[in-house]
């Protein structure tokens, strides 16, 4: 029977090696490059061990659960929480309950035990757990006429769409003036850390996103380069948009990966989304995609042409430091969460 432990320094090249064996080399190399950043950087875990379980039979690490710190606010209380990132079991050890026990040892120790993106592997033992699955909706704004192609139509049924759809996109897509100043930052100063603390009582269940955090999330990452645009207004800074360009095979696609301004300001807002518009024209992105919780957030999104489609994003939640009733898990509307909280956007 294996034993279930925290992470020691020693286990760093065995726990490579099984990454190598379960993933394969690229994922293992991109893994190694960002587990200090990850780890050791965070300033949710300051001079903290990795939050890393460990499964050992001897000498050997026959599996292993990582999760990324973080501060979160459930209803106006801030707790530490947990983004479950990196689990794993070597292929002749699955089904014989060790995911289970490196699940349940993450979810002892974390106020809040949160994931992005549920695996075919995960998704009994989650539900077996009773753990909340909730959908986070995807919403697109097309610019082109290629921003409608799926993958499964044909070149011909593609082509056909894509005519008649054309009128439409070119109003959704149309240009639309700014109604405040952008700048491009490179860092987040304590600036965001005040409006943080100003907006946070609007949320029911969000990631604390402060300046350290966000710099350190979104500046400083080795396996991603984003831009961020802020909207300033006077000498405060009323919210930010973080997004990055990307290549998929059937074209360009705008990501916008973490956005936060007060929900009351749709001004705000639409500012960065037309920001994020430009943008994208001028990176020659055929749609904008975005993934948000809130209902007030994606009402605005849909005013500024964002409209929403199918989303295979689920969000796993479990609260732990504090009683929360069942309807808690039901009720989202208040809840922001972004594909940037977790590391799923590799």
């Amino acid at each position: 029977m294996a034993d279930i432990g925290r992470y020691r320094a020693e286990d760093r090249r065995a726990i490579e090696a099984l990454y190598r064996r379960v993933f394969g080399h690229d994922a293992a190399d991109a893994h190694r490059l960002k587990f200090d950043w990850q780890h050791r950087s965070n300033p949710a875990n300051p001079d903290g061990p990795p939050l890393i379980w460990v499964a050992r039979e001897g000498t050997s690490v026959v599996g292993q659960l990582a999760a990324m710190p973080a501060r979160v606010v459930v209803r106006g209380r801030e707790v530490d929480g947990a983004w479950g990132t990196d689990a794993m079991v070597m292929p002749e050890r699955r089904r014989q309950g060790l995911g289970e026990l490196l699940l349940r040892q993450w979810d002892a120790s974390a106020g809040v035990a949160l994931g992005l993106g549920l695996s075919e592997s995960s998704a009994p033992l989650i539900r077996k757990l009773r753990w909340a699955v909730v959908t986070v909706p995807c919403l697109v704004k097309p610019l082109t006429r290629r921003a409608l192609r799926m993958p499964n139509w044909s070149v011909t049924a593609n082509r056909l769409v894509s005519a008649l759809t054309l009128p439409f996109v070119k109003v959704v897509g149309r240009p639309r003036p700014l109604a405040a100043e952008i700048h491009l930052v490179r860092r987040f100063d304590d600036r965001f850390t005040a409006l943080w603390e100003r907006i946070a009582p609007k949320f029911d269940l969000a990631v604390r996103r402060d300046a350290a955090y966000l710099t350190w999330k979104f500046a400083t990452p080795p396996h991603a380069r984003y831009t961020i645009a802020t909207i300033r207004r006077g000498d405060q800074d009323a919210g930010y948009v973080v997004y990055r360009h990307i290549h998929e095979p059937l074209g360009r696609v705008t990501l916008i990966v973490d956005f936060l301004v007060d929900p009351d300001d749709e001004q705000g807002l639409q500012t960065l989304l037309g920001w994020v518009d430009r943008e994208a024209r001028a990176a020659d992105s055929d749609k904008v995609r975005c993934f948000a919780l809130h209902a007030g957030f994606r009402r605005q999104l849909r005013r500024a042409g964002y409209f929403p489609i199918k989303s295979s994003l689920e969000l796993i939640v479990k609260v732990n430091a504090m009683d929360v009733p069942a309807s808690f898990y039901e009720q989202t509307d208040r809840w922001h969460v972004t594909l940037g909280d977790d590391d799923y956007d590799r």
